[in-house]
């Protein structure tokens, strides 16, 4: 059975790692892979109410994640409906290339920690398509956009998926995280960015013709900024919520998405259904990717069965005795992360090494949530943000790597490094 086992998933690992070439969705084939392990499961084991159990605690700990990314991407979806991002994106403004993208670097930065790094690199990308007329411009800019976006997500507990989802298994708490991870993440970030400003050094901004009255927002400036600061309210109070109730994250999330509901509900009350149609936050629930949301549900439901079977516990005793050192042993999870999805990757770490024997906050969990949401940059493909940007821009898989892989692995090892010395001068 074990052996079966490890076959499904070694061979779903390698479909959703292959999937542009492939062509199958991704969500696909972790749905398959979830549905296959578990029946492989329950039809050798000689306890079939044990695996119902087991079966019930997983997809417990599974819907947790899963409510909380669904309410978080209602909420940036309502957001955007009202062109809240406007906000931000029309102060974005200077006449160098260099001084640009050290605004967009560090505004990426800042905005993907406190929202996603997948809607900020949407954002910030479609951004540069309005501030940019050379597509060679916006190429380097992307690149600067996806590994800031990444290293921002990296050090808030809601900024990357796999952040998120270590801090609500409990291996990380928001405030140690935070405290424990923005500088490795802002180095990560700051020694590329400073090279690839250098290399624009001197360059005037170019940009594109406007059109008189294209690209006006139709919504009033009040309830852009209020569903604006309200999102962000939400989203930020999240953390504060888990941290004074000890209650699970999505229940703070769904406290705001019915706040958020409401005061839409109240704001648009005399308009006719026409117009606030797109407004509405039933309307933002269409527009949330459930490919996505599945995804995660076929992963984690996967990597539960690897679990429950020890397989995941026996793979970490073989790192440890093979490898020896926690730290190259994370700085590899990282390294993977850039080639295939690092979701799989956490939620199988998370299985492998127990809280028991590292507690939460201790140093494999943070530099797991550093290395694993950093290391995705090194690769256009190695994250969401990456594959959002390589669609907006069609971004060519070498093009990136013979530009930006070398700086982004670059501040990948800076940030490392920096994390390692940090630890062992506070610890």
């Amino acid at each position: 059975m074990l052996s079966a086992l490890i076959l499904v998933f070694v061979l779903a690992y390698v479909a959703i790692a292959l999937e542009h070439p492939l062509k199958v969705n991704k969500t696909a084939t972790a749905l398959l892979a979830a549905g296959c392990l578990w029946t492989i499961y329950a039809l050798g084991a000689s306890d079939a109410n044990a695996v119902s159990q087991e079966l019930g605690e997983s997809l417990m700990s599974t819907a947790q994640i899963v409510f909380f990314l669904m309410g978080a991407m209602a909420i940036v979806e309502v957001v955007d409906a009202h062109n809240g991002f406007e906000i931000l994106t029309s102060r974005v403004k200077t006449s160098t290339l260099s001084g640009l993208m050290w605004l967009v670097g560090l505004v990426t930065f800042f905005l993907s920690a406190v929202l996603d790094n997948l809607t900020t690199a949407i954002v910030m990308v479609s951004l540069m398509k309005k501030l940019l007329e050379k597509r060679e411009d916006r190429l380097y800019f992307a690149g600067v956009i996806v590994i800031a976006s990444n290293a921002g997500g990296a050090w808030s507990p809601i900024g990357d998926v796999t952040t998120t989802m270590l801090w609500i298994g409990g291996q990380i708490t928001a405030l140690e995280i935070m405290k424990g991870v923005f500088l490795a993440s802002l180095a990560s970030l700051l020694v590329p960015l400073a090279a690839m400003a250098y290399v624009v050094r001197g360059r005037i901004v170019q940009s594109p013709v406007r059109v008189e009255g294209a690209d006006v927002s139709n919504t009033p400036a009040f309830e852009r900024n209020l569903m604006f600061f309200l999102g962000l309210g939400i989203l930020m109070a999240v953390p504060v919520f888990k941290a004074v109730t000890h209650l699970p994250p999505f229940m703070g999330i769904l406290l705001g998405l019915g706040l958020l509901w409401l005061v839409g509900d109240v704001v648009h009350k005399n308009k006719d259904d026409d117009t606030k149609a797109h407004l509405t936050l039933v309307s933002a629930l269409t527009r949330i990717d459930m490919s996505a949301v599945l995804f995660f549900v076929g992963i984690l439901l996967s990597v539960a069965t690897l679990e429950h079977t020890h397989i995941l516990s026996s793979l970490a005793q073989w790192f440890d005795r093979t490898v020896g050192r926690q730290d190259v042993i994370v700085m590899i999870i990282g390294l993977v992360s850039a080639v295939v999805d690092n979701v799989p990757l956490v939620a199988a770490s998370m299985g492998m090494y127990s809280l028991d024997q590292y507690p939460a906050d201790s140093f494999l969990w943070e530099f797991l949530a550093y290395c694993a949401g950093t290391g995705g940059s090194i690769l256009i493909i190695g994250s969401a943000a990456g594959v959002a940007a390589m669609g907006l821009e069609k971004i060519d898989f070498v093009w990136y790597v013979k530009k930006i892989s070398g700086w982004a692995m670059l501040g990948y090892f800076a940030g490392a490094a920096l994390y390692i010395l940090e630890f062992q001068m506070t610890h």
